[in-house]
This record gives structure tokens, C-alpha cells and sequence, in this order.
């Protein structure tokens, strides 16, 4: 194990911000640097378009599996890594944060569910692959990298992930409009925690930033989503936590210091609560798997 978990940029394989892979009968016996990467994070979003073929892989400890028509998102600096692959034919599509559109990202950011594999017809797939066939075509061509060329790729862009958004979106409750002042208000604070649970811990902090009073934030975090608000502080500080200990060789005191917990024995005692376990504990357990 390192002292971190590697984490990828989009300049180490591409010269632009985003790239654009056509997938022909991909299996892992392929000698493919690109999909076969260990367990790693990207600074920058997945789209898979699966036409056909078997996908595994394990994204922050859950283990996804699809098979045939499929699309799948993968979230900056989710820990992640692939498993199988036979014989698949799709779509990769690997884009900065800046190039999506705020009303994509957040039917991604701010989802109150795991973002699961979604079985799709062969409608949704004619449709993507239109799409996806024009912005490869405009990613090889050189007359592209000029700024008006750039302007249809971003329009591009914009088409492909607002499908996804949209397939997304219309299979949870997790709507673009018309949602609830509570909903909304619940997809601002995830959002926020996602952000700053290492110097954000307690729900007071995070009304302050929000511009509400804890007493309102509470029930309505409750409300949508059945927990209250320090449940969801808390969830986010234990995945990162695991992450660390199952990927790295962080002493514990130091893994409670990278998430901003100065006592790294409350830090121990909070971990052993939630999960059940103490932190070195859960770091033999996996370590035993892998």
C-alpha cells in the first residue's frame, strides 16, 4: 500500500478536458493502461455507455456489476476499480468538472442515493451513441481546436450529460425542478458536506453556511431523508476514513489528522461507534480480502 491513494488527471491521458473512447469488444485481457488502472480516484467524472457485454467493478466498497445496455457514473475522487470486463462494446467519456453543466453535476453531487448502474432500451442507446459518434468525430478532428469548434463540442458535451442526468433523474425521485424547498435545501447541505466534512463537523456549522438555523436544518434533513443532518457529516467522514485505511498505510493518528480531527483517540472511539469495529480492525478485515 502507498501513503495515499493515486489519484488521476485527465492531462495524463488526454491534451484537452475531456476524452472520448470507443470501446470494441474490450475485455480485461486487453492491453488497456486506460481502464486497467488498480484502485485509484479521478479529479474528473465517468460516463460509461454500455451497448453490449459484463461489466464488475468496486466503487467505494460496493461492488457494481452490469450486463448488456447500461450507463454508469463515476464521481471525482470516488475510490473505484475494475473487475471484469468481457467483451464490451460502449462508450468512456472522461470530462472536467467545469466543462459539465451545474444542473448535470447535480443530479450526481447531490443525489440521497448511490449512484447505481441503470439498465437502458435501445432507444436511449441510438440516442447516445449519436451523440457520442458526433463528439468523438469533433475530439480527432483539428479543425475542432479552434474556439468556435470548441463551442460545438461544449454543446456536445452538454447533450450527452444532460442524457444521463435526464435517464438519472427521471429513475429516482431525485427531479431538476419543481422539488420541494425541503429537497432542495437537503441537496444543498449533501453537497456542502461532501465539500467540507473535513473542517465542517457538527450541524451548526453547517446552517451557519447555509443561512438557516440548526433547528430547521435538522428537521428537514430528517424529514427527506429519515436521518438527521450529523448522520450524513458522520457517513461522509467514514467512507473517507475506510478509503484510507483499507488503500493506504496511514497510521490511524495520522488518517484522523488528515480529517481534521486533532484527537485521534475520539476520533478512534467515533469510527468504533459507526462502524461497529475500531479503525485497525476494519484495516485487517480488508486487508484479509484484497
Amino acid at each position: 500500500m502507498k501513503q495515499s491513494i493515486p489519484t488521476y488527471d485527465l492531462s495524463d491521458i488526454s491534451q484537452h478536458s475531456f476524452l472520448i473512447e470507443r470501446m470494441e469488444k474490450r475485455s480485461n485481457s486487453s492491453e488497456d493502461k486506460l481502464l486497467d488502472k488498480g484502485i485509484h480516484r479521478d479529479n474528473h467524472y465517468i460516463f460509461t455507455c454500455m451497448e453490449s457485454g459484463h461489466v464488475r467493478m468496486m466503487v467505494d466498497f460496493n461492488i457494481m456489476e452490469a450486463q448488456d445496455p447500461t450507463i454508469f457514473c463515476v464521481l471525482p475522487g470516488q475510490v473505484h476499480q475494475g473487475l471484469l470486463m468481457e467483451d464490451v462494446y460502449g462508450w468512456f467519456i472522461a470530462i472536467k468538472a467545469d466543462l459539465i453543466p451545474h444542473v448535470v453535476r447535480s443530479v450526481f453531487e447531490e443525489s440521497l442515493e448511490i449512484i447505481q448502474p441503470l439498465s437502458v432500451d435501445t432507444n436511449w442507446i441510438e440516442k447516445l451513441n449519436s451523440i457520442a459518434n458526433l463528439l468523438y468525430a469533433s475530439y480527432t478532428d483539428e479543425a475542432f481546436t479552434t474556439k468556435e469548434g470548441f463551442l460545438i463540442i461544449q454543446s456536445l458535451l452538454n447533450a450527452l450529460t444532460g442524457m444521463f442526468s435526464f435517464i438519472y433523474s427521471c429513475k429516482s425521485y431525485s427531479g431538476i425542478s419543481g422539488e420541494s424547498r425541503a429537497l432542495q435545501l437537503t441537496r444543498a447541505f449533501k453537497t456542502l458536506v461532501r465539500k467540507e466534512f473535513k473542517t465542517l463537523k457538527s450541524p451548526s456549522e453547517y446552517a451557519e453556511t447555509l443561512n438557516i438555523s440548526r433547528g430547521y436544518l435538522t428537521e428537514v434533513i430528517r424529514e427527506v431523508t429519515g436521518k438527521p443532518a450529523q448522520h450524513w457529516i458522520h457517513q461522509e467522514v467514514l467512507m473517507e476514513a475506510k478509503r484510507l485505511l483499507a488503500f493506504t498505510h496511514l497510521t490511524v493518528k495520522e488518517i484522523a489528522y488528515e480529517l481534521g480531527y486533532s484527537d485521534h483517540t475520539y476520533f478512534s472511539r467515533l469510527f468504533s461507534k459507526l462502524e461497529n469495529m475500531s479503525p485497525s480492525e476494519f484495516r485487517a478485515k480488508t486487508q484479509n480480502k484484497q
